[in-house]
């Protein structure tokens, strides 16, 4: 019987139910955090312009400090431990702020402290769940379990980041930590009670160094991956920017509450939900690759309508500009997890993982930081100009290599699709 016909994987597949489960509470938390802690820091300890933006770049930077040995550390240990361990780290982490604040220890050093921390922890989780995913599930249904996972997590983060705003409104920013830990919790509950285990291959154990150089080799000598990495390092410099000021941006320049910018951020971010929706029809229509330039050059096109919102009827720019970045995004994240689930050997998924996410992430927290220097000297509304334009900027990396030339990404790595001079083997645009 055939996947459709036995049912959705929510209903058919406990374990993948658990993960799933897990994984949108965590989100859901994520985004809570997301709204919380640059709040606490303008609300509750007036931060400055470049503190909110060096607190985001704290998230990312352990990306760049213990990105590329994770990768390794992945492929050599189980999985799901790793994902145990760092939920609870989280969990503890995040519960700290409010304890602190009630002790009156709270600070921009401490709230620094915990996002480097719980970035920390992101790193090995992520990294170990990328590579988890393909062995829990068989190949016909890795689709449908990206794209429900991506779909709920963009579900998470809108609501995430309306109860951000919600919570910080009627209970204080600082409590919104509370609902963030308890996230972590339901995510450990529901890691814990998946029954698969994985039995990974004996491996020979070698030098951290040749496995990291693995991975890196991967990476740069395939056009494909090497092309997708590109573009992601640059879309996230250009997406972090603008997304590290847009609370203080709303706040101080376009004038709105607290808790209407946790609903502004969420009506936005609901982009995410239709992209995770239409990412595979769209892509069965037209073609894989054209879907991902469809997705990540022309809906993001829209960011440049943020930076002119103004208070009253002007917010729906924001809402109209947020909704389609985040609609794009999601599903050019969509294609990619697919794309590289099946193109790479299993036993390599946690160094691509890693290697990749170096490059993508370990722009994060450069563009966090310099939309920081741009706000604090040439204002928030210019900033905000300057990050929203690379976006759309970023896909042209995409139009300009194999895949602005093909209609799908390929299938599977062959030393054709591997080299950087031999001609793609999949359908010619």
């Amino acid at each position: 019987m055939s996947p459709a016909a036995r049912g959705g994987l929510l209903r058919r597949h406990r374990d993948f139910r658990l993960l799933w489960s897990g994984e949108t509470a965590g989100k859901f938390g994520a985004s809570v955090t997301g709204v919380a802690l640059p709040l606490i820091a303008v609300s509750d300890l007036h931060a400055s312009t470049f503190e909110i933006g060096l607190l985001n770049a704290a998230a990312w930077a352990p990306w760049l400090v213990i990105g590329l040995p994770a990768g390794v550390w992945v492929d050599r240990l189980p999985r799901r431990p790793i994902m145990l361990a760092t939920a609870a780290a989280s969990l503890l982490l995040f519960a700290a702020v409010p304890l602190a604040d009630r002790l009156g220890h709270l600070s921009i050093g401490l709230l620094l402290a915990v996002s480097l921390l719980t970035g920390t922890a992101a790193v090995l989780f992520q990294t170990a769940y990328t590579a988890y995913l393909p062995g829990l599930l068989d190949p016909a249904d890795q689709p449908e379990g990206n794209a429900k996972l991506h779909g709920s997590a963009s579900a998470a983060q809108l609501a995430g980041l309306g109860s951000g705003g919600l919570i910080a409104q009627f209970a204080g920013a600082v409590n919104g930590m509370f609902a963030n830990a308890a996230t972590f919790l339901v995510s450990l509950v529901c890691l814990s009670r998946i029954r698969h285990r994985e039995t990974p291959a004996p491996r020979k154990e070698r030098a951290l160094r040749r496995e990291v150089g693995e991975g890196l080799r991967l990476v740069a000598g395939d056009r494909w991956l090497r092309t997708l990495t590109l573009f992601g390092a640059a879309s996230n410099l250009a997406l972090m920017g603008y997304q590290s000021i847009q609370v203080a941006f709303l706040i101080r320049e376009v004038g709105l509450a607290s808790g209407t910018v946790g609903g502004l951020i969420a009506a936005g971010a609901s982009g995410g939900i239709a992209g995770a929706f239409a990412a595979r029809r769209v892509a069965a229509r037209i073609g894989t690759a054209r879907a991902m330039l469809l997705f990540e050059l022309g809906l993001p096109g829209l960011a440049l309508l943020i930076p002119l919102t103004t208070d009253g009827v002007g917010v729906l720019l924001y809402v109209t500009g947020g909704f389609s970045v985040s609609a794009g995004v999601v599903a050019g994240n969509v294609l990619k997890s697919g794309f590289q689930q099946s193109y790479c050997p299993p036993e390599l998924l946690g160094r691509l993982s890693a290697s990749a996410a170096v490059l993508n992430y370990g722009t994060i927290p450069l563009g966090a930081v310099l939309a920081g220097v741009l706000g604090t000297t040439l204002g928030l509304r210019p900033a905000m100009w300057i990050a929203t334009a690379g976006v759309p900027l970023a896909a042209l990396i995409l139009l300009f290599s194999p895949v602005g030339r093909t209609r799908d990404f390929p299938a599977a790595r062959t030393r054709s699709t591997a080299g950087t001079s031999a001609r793609s083997t999949s359908t010619p645009a």
